[in-house]
């Protein structure tokens, strides 16, 4: 009895647990098809994990939210190019390169954290960074600037 509850417990919880990672592109190339092809827009993120406070606090306090997870899924294409600077945390040669093409195209003025977000057929629509509140209040604003386009 007890093992079918937790059995129970755990396919209930399942769905919850599934939403709460989104999937994050890192190539843009590979994000604005995914846009095309779904007519979503990206949500391009450009962060540095291991040195930049306030990317830190957005990935914590909003994109790391089963709330923000939620509230993309059916939403946004989401892509995400990170600078780290730690040895130990730097990427692979040809990850670092995809973001620096994303970069070049995207985040000129090399501000972190960068938020830029695209029409389906990659025009800037807007561009932000980190704002307080959580992820409701960042979803609330991404909703305002998705009803502008």
């Amino acid at each position: 009895m007890r093992y079918t509850l937790l059995v129970g417990l755990a396919l209930a919880t399942a769905p919850v647990l599934a939403q709460t990672a989104p999937v994050w592109n890192t190539s843009l190339p590979a994000a604005l098809a995914q846009a095309q092809a779904t007519q979503k827009p990206v949500l391009a993120v450009f962060s540095g994990s291991d040195w930049c406070k306030p990317c830190m606090q957005l990935k914590q306090e909003v994109f790391d939210q089963p709330e923000f997870a939620q509230f993309a899924q059916d939403k946004l294409v989401l892509a995400r190019f990170d600078f780290p600077r730690n040895k130990k945390n730097r990427l692979d040669p040809a990850q670092t390169k995809l973001s620096e093409a994303a970069a070049a195209q995207l985040n000129r003025e090399g501000a972190f954290p960068a938020v830029v977000l695209l029409s389906p057929q990659g025009q800037v629509l807007a561009r932000t960074g980190y704002r307080p509140g959580g992820a409701s209040a960042f979803d609330a604003y991404l909703t305002q600037l998705l009803a502008k386009r």
